[in-house]
């Protein structure tokens, strides 16, 4: 790999930087909002899974005890 000064270092990593794409203050809220919102579907879906795992279970176990 070859091997570059500290200033061109910098001028690469600042030409990099100018070509992110910042998302605006309205995409962050959208995405974090549907962040929250997948948690707690998939805390629910996974909350009723066990509740249906804990009933058979409890099913077949009172049918040997």
């Amino acid at each position: 790999m070859a091997r570059t000064n500290p200033l061109q270092f910098v001028q690469q990593v600042r030409s990099e930087v100018a070509k992110v794409v910042w998302p605006t203050r309205r995409e962050v809220m959208l995405t974090t909002v549907m962040v929250f919102i997948m948690a707690t579907i998939t805390a629910i879906f996974f909350a009723l899974v066990d509740v249906a795992i804990r009933g058979g279970l409890q099913a077949v176990l009172g049918l040997f005890g």
